[in-house]
């Protein structure tokens, strides 16, 4: 096991489950509970044009294991006209296409929404400088996306 990895366990088990400052992690408290936030989520994803490809609900998946969990969804979304062009920059970028966002609640009751920003993907994936435009309208999308759902506009 690495360090870093060491680390980042540490810091997820002392804030109560999860990692505040994970490398390309961006997080934002919402207003609204968590289902209503998956809502409001998934309505601005479908405004702005792009495709929810699937709803996982981890909590869901938990109870019928047998197992409790506080509200964890993760919401799959994208459009191919975004995404292709960064995995015809480098095809393993898809690994991390499409987006993904999380809403879940933590030990307080607090709504938090996280999701991988768009630069630190393409940083991840060596992407340079020629798909800058995309990831910055992603980037740009993503923040949007992310304001109107946790009511923080």
């Amino acid at each position: 096991m690495t360090s870093k990895f060491v680390a980042t366990i540490v810091a997820a088990w002392l804030c109560g489950g999860y990692a505040m400052a994970a490398d390309g992690l961006t997080s934002r408290a919402s207003r609204f509970f968590p289902a209503e936030t998956v809502e409001r989520l998934e309505a601005e994803i479908r405004a702005k044009g792009m495709t929810v490809f699937a709803r996982i609900d981890h909590a869901a998946g938990a109870k019928e294991a047998g197992l409790t969990l506080r509200p964890t969804v993760v919401v799959i979304f994208g459009n191919a006209r975004a995404g292709t062009p960064l995995m015809q920059a480098n095809q393993e970028i898809g690994i991390d296409l499409p987006l993904k966002a999380l809403v879940w609640e933590d030990a307080a009751g607090k709504t938090w929404l996280a999701y991988s920003d768009p630069h630190w993907l393409a940083k991840r994936h060596g992407l340079g400088a020629e798909p800058t435009r995309i990831v910055d309208a992603m980037a740009a999308a993503l923040n949007a996306v992310a304001k109107k759902a946790t009511g923080s506009d």
